[in-house]
């Protein structure tokens, strides 16, 4: 069972969660539970709502990933927000420990992606293959973990379906946990992929807002947020 989601930020027109690994953030099998139903249930209690509550979806998360994630509560913030994300205007940062070591410190990973029907997955194609699109990331290293793992900062410069899960997984790094892009191993709670950051403009006012996730628990019994030293600086 995932565990509970978490309030990171809330006002009028946000509300921004710490989702938990295991919990689809929409779009569930009916009866099985979801983030958006979760935060709509808190609002509905704790103001009183009768009927139906709005909360927009303006960014997903895999089910598999955990972190910081952001509702729209009027249909105005969701429009205004979608806009940030059409333009590209919002940082998203991931925590990733993925199988291996990753031979450079830093750098960009750039793709053109496609889903395999048949396989029910996304891979790496071609520049060009019918229905591929383009995929952008920018990462760091920042430890080496004892077991042959390696932590990586990901900037995502594009949102594409399993993105780093993909770009990693095609260069021989699957994340930890991740049996459908070659992890060999298991995880506490979904995927050792964590939506650590998200910096926004507020969709009224235009305040520049951070928001940051906690890592779960499981990253700290698996000794994921220390080991090795960092590369940066090397």
């Amino acid at each position: 069972m995932p565990g509970k989601p978490t309030i990171l930020y809330e006002d009028n027109h946000l509300l921004v969660l710490n989702k938990p690994a295991e919990l689809p953030t929409m779009g569930a099998l009916a009866g099985k539970p979801t983030l958006l139903d979760w935060g709509r249930q808190y609002l509905k209690v704790k103001y009183h709502k009768p009927g139906n509550v709005y909360l927009g979806v303006v960014s997903r998360l895999d089910a598999a990933v955990s972190g910081v994630i952001v509702f729209a509560r009027t249909s105005k913030a969701a429009a205004r927000l979608n806009e940030q994300f059409r333009g590209r205007t919002v940082e998203k940062v991931y925590w990733a420990v993925v199988h291996g070591d990753v031979p450079q410190r830093e750098g960009t990973w750039e793709d053109w992606l496609h889903k395999n029907d048949a396989r029910h997955r996304m891979e790496v194609a071609r520049a060009g293959t019918g229905g591929a699109v383009h995929a952008v990331l920018s990462y760091r290293v920042e430890s080496r973990i004892a077991g042959g793992f390696t932590r990586l900062t990901v900037e995502l410069r594009s949102g594409r379906k399993h993105q780093i899960r993909v770009q990693c997984a095609a260069r021989g790094l699957p994340i930890v946990g991740d049996r459908k892009y070659g992890s060999t191993c298991g995880f506490a709670a979904g995927i050792a992929l964590h939506s650590r950051r998200l910096e926004l403009q507020h969709p009224v006012g235009g305040a520049a807002l951070c928001f940051e996730a906690p890592v779960p628990e499981g990253w700290v019994r698996r000794g994921f947020t220390s080991g090795g030293p960092s590369t940066r600086g090397t």
